[in-house]
């Protein structure tokens, strides 16, 4: 079973090496498409080995992530970010998983009973918010991988940030990313598993770069709220101001124990908060959207 290993990138000098560090003993071929960097991303992946394509920037990143996928050539495909590493765990969980079978794939169970509830109850959320993840009773084609986050330089135990499962692992033909939304899940044509080891995620190694997702994420939400015609009034403003947020930070500070984490569970909370007003606010006052 041979794995391709698929990016989309965009100025990631800071992170590109040690992603592609992290995959360079199990993948068999690395692609890269990448939006127009102006740093060093593309000279540092050609020298790991990568073969880059160059391509025009897209305000919905998941259509250059699926010029990638579809670019590969592997049985299964990788698909990472950036600032995303694969643990020395979970690489070997992936050459395990890729020689069984679906019936050894459904047979596997978490180390312990936590996980397994933490992995059902993310997954039973996720299809709530998203419907219906791949189809039930059929070859396992996809993989969940749960994800680490590190914020301000360490990993966010509470808050409600693990298991974060995203679907990274495909098998080639099988998957594809509608590319309608940044927050969109995968179309999966057969069944989903999960691995159980971790991806570690390095988006938010400081406020700055935080600050800086935070401004691209609002801005593609407040597209959103533009598309589902959301009201501009000064209800739904004050909904947005004040209630989203309100509830957004006890959810992660109070409910899922953020402030078990300090500081850094305490800002992981308000920033999250502050989606929710920066969103609406760009769509109420800017008449373009």
């Amino acid at each position: 079973m041979k794995l391709s290993v698929v990016l989309a990138t965009r100025n990631e000098e800071e992170n590109i090496a040690r992603c592609l560090n992290s995959v360079k003993e199990i993948a068999d071929e690395v692609i890269v498409f990448d939006e127009h960097s102006i740093d060093k991303t593309v000279a540092i992946a050609k020298e790991l080995g990568a073969r880059v394509f160059s391509v025009n920037h897209e305000e919905i990143f998941h259509v250059t992530k699926q010029k990638a996928i579809d670019k590969a050539q592997g049985d299964w495909i990788l698909q990472l970010d950036a600032d995303e590493v694969v643990t020395p765990a979970l690489r070997k969980e992936i050459l395990s998983v890729l020689s069984m079978s679906s019936d050894e794939i459904l047979r596997r169970t978490p180390k312990d009973a936590r996980r397994s509830r933490l992995f059902s109850r993310h997954l039973s959320l996720l299809q709530s918010r998203d419907g219906e993840l791949g189809e039930r009773d059929r070859e396992i084609v996809a993989f969940l991988i749960p994800r680490i986050n590190m914020f301000l330089g360490k990993p966010l135990i509470y808050g409600g940030v693990y298991p974060d499962g995203v679907v990274r692992l495909i098998k080639r033909g099988k998957a594809r990313l509608p590319a309608k939304s940044v927050h969109e899940q995968m179309q999966i044509d057969g069944s989903v598993a999960w691995l159980f080891e971790p991806l570690e995620h390095w988006d938010s190694p400081t406020i700055k770069r935080y600050l800086e997702r935070l401004n691209r994420y609002t801005d593609l939400s407040a597209q959103d709220l533009s598309n589902e015609g959301v009201p501009r009034n000064a209800i739904t403003l004050f909904r947005y101001i004040t209630l989203e947020p309100l509830k957004a930070f006890l959810l992660r500070y109070v409910r899922h124990k953020g402030f078990k984490d300090g500081m850094r569970g305490f800002l992981w909370a308000a920033f999250s908060a502050w989606h929710y007003p920066i969103a609406y606010s760009k769509y109420f006052f800017n008449t373009k959207v």
